[in-house]
């Protein structure tokens, strides 16, 4: 059975993870209205990315004899003014939910609950990578600041990303 205290601050990162979701879909959509749809595709499989791991949680709770309890989030910005701006904003979410998640081990830590640490690892790792994506984008971008031809050819990258759900 999962301690109450943990219990509930789980289902707060369900909500942090789906806002991402959002976060992210709007971006998606920001990106695609200025004619950026590599760059839209490149939100769109991060948000089906924080989808997975909002349910990856929702179900641990729920394994853990818990209550998976869905929480209300704010809308996400719907307004960037450039590419850049956007995943500079993406960068900074993502050193965000870091923090989250650190808070949430330990969390774990102080509860002595062994399986939430375990189980929070995968997504401590997880966040490395992207925390070193969407910084990896950031560079790119600024580099380019100004070139049409460098926007559309960091596009036509990122265009090539692919969902590819996490082993269970």
């Amino acid at each position: 059975m999962i301690d109450e205290k943990m219990q509930e601050a789980l289902n707060e990162q369900v909500a942090a993870e789906f806002y991402s979701a959002y976060l992210y879909l709007s971006m998606s959509s920001y990106l695609d209205s200025i004619d950026l749809p590599g760059a839209s595709n490149w939100m769109r499989v991060q948000y089906r990315e924080e989808i997975e791991h909002g349910e990856k949680i929702f179900d641990y709770v729920m394994e853990r004899d818990g209550r998976a309890v869905l929480k209300a989030f704010d809308a996400p910005p719907t307004e960037w003014r450039s590419a850049l701006e956007v995943f500079e904003a993406a960068y900074a979410h993502e050193q965000k939910v870091t923090a989250l998640l650190g808070n949430l081990l330990e969390l774990a830590r102080e509860l002595k609950d062994h399986a939430t640490e375990f189980f929070l690892q995968w997504f401590i790792t997880e966040q490395v990578e992207e925390e070193a994506s969407v910084k990896a984008i950031v560079q790119q971008l600024r580099l380019v600041e100004g070139s049409k031809n460098g926007h559309f050819m960091i596009d036509r990258e990122l265009a090539s990303r692919t969902y590819n759900p996490s082993a269970s």
